[in-house]
């Protein structure tokens, strides 16, 4: 977790290096093939927002 300190200091730079960032698409497994998160509907974004993650 980080510190009100430290989120200061990310936010900051993320703000200064705007220009230089690229998009990143986050996949996940729907029905047996991969798929971008953006690409789903209302319903579905929500349903993935709820799931659980975990490490094996």
């Amino acid at each position: 977790m980080q510190t009100k300190t430290e989120q200061i200091e990310t936010q900051t730079l993320l703000q200064l290096h705007e220009e230089k960032r690229t998009k990143c698409l986050v996949y996940t497994r729907v029905m047996g093939y991969h798929r971008p998160v953006e690409s789903f509907n209302i319903g579905k974004k929500g349903e993935h927002k709820q799931r659980t993650h975990f490490n094996e």
